[in-house]
């Protein structure tokens, strides 16, 4: 799962970042709104964490931004603002939540999770497909009701093929979603492959059928 993280407060950046990856999410950062309005142009996220006070301008205009591009990223307000206005105008904006400065990291992390469940998996705690199930809450992923070993980036790379099941996804959707804006650091797509191979074998030998289909010159497939 990928975050972006709008803030301008480092110490508060830092803090937040340390947690979430520390949670197995990929995390961006933008400290203006014109470099957030770049990134949410260029990528997708499954939320964006935006701070009100932006020192380029107001947060609610890389909002009104996002929303009128169609984009379904979940979005959280966070803010020292306490204004019943300003949570309003976010929320009838698109938000889909907010939270006032200060914060204990363990309540961000639950809000966090609880939005994306809302918009990418219809706020439910599992995903089901055929014989393979995904626990979201504890990252646990079952065969046949048999625990299967992954690794931190095969679990988020199967999440991301059973989300977007039956779409073929681009090898350079997989890596900005694995690996963030490091992904434009990679020459190769080799972390890919060997991650791709790693979950399929792992799949078969559990007993799962082959559902990840390469689609050659465009990228794969999750489909039975």
């Amino acid at each position: 799962m990928k975050i972006l993280i709008i803030e301008d407060e480092k110490e508060l950046v830092k803090s937040m970042t340390q947690f979430l990856r520390q949670e197995s999410y990929v995390c961006e950062v933008a400290e203006t709104a014109t470099e957030a309005g770049e990134k949410i142009l260029m990528y997708d996220y499954d939320c964006i964490l935006l701070d009100l006070s932006l020192p380029d301008g107001n947060g609610l205009k890389v909002l009104e931004s996002l929303k009128a591009s169609k984009k379904t990223d979940g979005v959280i307000i966070i803010t020292a603002k306490n204004s019943l206005e300003d949570r309003v105008a976010g929320l009838n904006l698109g938000a889909d939540d907010y939270l006032s400065k200060p914060f204990y990291m363990p309540e961000l992390m639950a809000r966090v999770s609880a939005v994306i469940r809302r918009k990418r998996f219809d706020g439910n705690n599992t995903l089901t497909f055929h014989e393979i199930t995904i626990d979201l809450m504890g990252k646990i992923v079952t065969i046949n009701g048999k625990s299967l070993e992954l690794t931190r980036k095969e679990y988020d790379l199967l999440l991301f093929l059973v989300s977007n099941k039956n779409r073929v996804v681009s090898k350079n959707a997989i890596a900005e979603h694995l690996s963030g804006d490091d992904a434009e650091l990679l020459d190769k797509f080799d972390f890919i492959y060997s991650h791709m191979k790693n979950l399929k074998k792992k799949i078969s030998e559990a007993g799962g059928m082959d559902y990840i289909k390469t689609v050659y010159g465009l990228g794969y497939k999750f489909t039975s």
